[in-house]
């Protein structure tokens, strides 16, 4: 929103999620967690171009955890000198504090410089928690680790020239993993670089492709990493209650010798008070031997709207397809489901904030 004669604009969304999950099979447990995020941005005209401030902030090192939640197949960082496995680990608190100016230049070029303490780089997708795609399911997509898990790094530097469909984004940045204390900073070296290019031939396509060089990225095996990533994503919209969105992308690591896939894809429809959903995923890891797969249905309805607040109720089921070298340990085919709510604040009239990414926040 405007703040009237001020030159300040100002936007916020959030979600929070009361969450009871059910993860099957030998390898899985019940539990009761609370995901959670909060991002807001303040921008105004400086320097003949558009200046914005961004912060993004989670509680999530104390409503889920530690440990984080439970989800079959899903691996990353770590816990005790312990890899996690069939875990999610918690968002840290401070997931982004940057700052972005961009200037319009001659020919229709216009010129990006953004940076900060806590941001993203120019790898991969829109993270997982922007995609309208991704709107209706409630857990982290398997892949998250191959495609956008850079979305918080702990120092990073990005600079953008885009004309007319066309972006080029350059950065380079800290690509350490963040530590299990999720309360502060963990800085390093920018020793890491990432190039994406972004193709949008109309309002509702969007395109990218992007490789990076991470260096050390991982707590407990040395060794760099060469992450490459493509998306594809169309979002058709006539308002915050009546779109149709969908997004698909693959994923690949070439670590210590080794090179792993991941692709995924994801589909919301959202009208009136109802949304439905589903994902269907196929990864490997270093965890196991052979390709994980998943498909998640899911569905949600808005119950109640009260002071700028709406709520809705939410369910998800995921069906695993479990490689025969861990059948032993994971049984054949295990389930899961979450039953939640969601409780987040009605969008303002510039809509949620949807695809938003470090070097384009508006």
């Amino acid at each position: 929103m405007n703040t009237g004669s001020s030159p300040w604009m100002f936007m916020t969304d959030a979600t929070i999620y009361a969450m009871f999950n059910h993860q099957g099979g030998p390898r899985g447990s019940d539990e009761f967690k609370a995901p959670n995020w909060w991002m807001g941005m303040a921008s105004r005209p400086a320097a003949s171009g558009q200046l914005t401030f961004t912060a993004m902030l989670s509680l999530d090192p104390l409503t889920v955890g530690k440990s984080g939640y439970a989800e079959l197949f899903q691996v990353g960082e770590a816990l005790d000198g312990r890899p996690l496995v069939d875990r999610q680990h918690p968002h840290d608190l401070f997931m982004q504090l940057a700052a972005v100016w961009r200037r319009p230049l001659s020919n229709g070029f216009a010129l990006t410089l953004a940076g900060g303490p806590a941001g993203e780089p120019a790898l991969g997708p829109i993270s997982f928690m922007h995609r309208p795609s991704a709107e209706a399911t409630v857990l982290t997509p398997l892949g998250h680790h191959t495609l956008d898990s850079t979305h918080i790094a702990f120092g990073v530097v990005t600079a953008a020239i885009e004309h007319g469909p066309w972006t080029v984004e350059g950065s380079i940045f800290n690509g350490r993993e963040p530590d299990e204390d999720r309360w502060d900073f963990d800085f390093a070296r920018m020793d890491s670089v990432a190039a994406r290019l972004w193709f949008r031939p109309s309002r509702e396509w969007e395109f990218q492709i992007s490789t990076g060089h991470l260096v050390d990225p991982e707590q407990l095996e040395p060794g760099d990493i060469q992450r490459t990533t493509g998306s594809a994503s169309w979002l058709r919209r006539a308002g915050d209650e009546d779109f149709t969105a969908v997004t698909a992308g693959f994923g690949v690591n070439d670590a210590h010798g080794v090179v792993r896939h991941a692709i995924f894809g994801e589909f919301t429809r959202h009208l009136a008070r109802n949304a439905v959903s589903a994902r269907g995923e196929l990864v490997e890891t270093e965890a196991w031997s052979g390709t994980a797969g998943a498909v998640t249905l899911g569905a949600t309805r808005d119950v109640l709207k009260w002071r700028g607040l709406e709520a809705s109720l939410g369910a998800n089921v995921t069906i695993y397809a479990v490689p025969d070298a861990v059948k032993p340990a994971y049984g054949s085919r295990p389930i899961s489901f979450q039953l939640f709510a969601r409780v987040r604040p009605k969008p303002g009239h510039m809509g949620r904030m949807w695809n938003m990414r470090m070097a384009r926040p508006m």
